[in-house]
């Protein structure tokens, strides 16, 4: 994931944030032409990119600095889910991931997201989905937008019967970004070499963002 940033950022360089913590998940600043912006994505070298308590906290709150100090937010997706087990279930994983799922819903600068490789169930969603008021919302040719892979939904579907033709005809069917851009979830299906230059179009575009929020003290953070 750190070579498809340094792809898509100026002169291949970004600083990253807390790199020795939480590395399931990469936060960073960049330039994009020149405009700072905040990174969060998905690292797959490290629990497959699952979310798991310290990457959610991590992630919340750089897109809550991010957020303060107006900085623009790109996220890059892979991610296979929260990560399961006993350990975070007691650590209440649920309350740190919404953590982030409210940090990236309370943001009012640009959002800007590219899903590059897999979108499963709920930590999809937490990812600056476009149900979470994302701006642009991309995903690569062969990205995978789903409640959970391909094999596992089999199972439950078929009750196991049939696994390997079942599995090749679900991914034909739901394993690809298609059904997710119909239901307007993306906003386009595109090509990795495009992303920079579709990234840079969107932020320029949405330099002058604003939303209009209710006037209250302060919001209430899941903490």
């Amino acid at each position: 994931m750190k070579h498809v940033i340094s792809s898509i950022v100026d002169n291949h360089d970004f600083f990253e944030i807390l790199p020795n913590y939480a590395s399931n998940i990469v936060t960073a600043f960049a330039r994009m032409e020149g405009q700072t912006v905040g990174i969060v994505a998905n690292n797959p070298l490290t629990l497959a990119g699952c979310l798991d308590i310290g990457s959610s906290t991590k992630a919340a709150r750089f897109v809550r600095f991010c957020n303060a100090f107006n900085i623009p937010i790109v996220t890059l997706v892979d991610v296979p889910g929260f990560l399961p087990g006993v350990g975070q279930e007691h650590g209440g994983i649920i309350r740190h991931g919404a953590k982030l799922l409210f940090a990236y819903a309370e943001a009012t600068v640009p959002k800007v997201t590219v899903i590059t490789r897999k979108a499963y169930g709920g930590a999809y969603d937490v990812m600056s989905s476009k149900h979470l008021r994302g701006d642009c919302n991309y995903a690569w040719s062969g990205a995978e937008v789903a409640v959970m892979g391909a094999k596992g939904a089999v199972e439950i579907i078929f009750r196991g019967k049939d696994v390997e033709q079942n599995t090749a005809e679900y991914q034909q069917r739901f394993a690809n970004p298609m059904v997710c851009a119909q239901r307007g979830f993306v906003d386009d299906i595109i090509e990795p070499e495009e992303t920079r230059r579709i990234l840079c179009d969107d932020l320029r575009l949405l330099r002058n963002k604003k939303m209009d929020v209710h006037k209250r003290k302060h919001s209430n953070i899941p903490l």
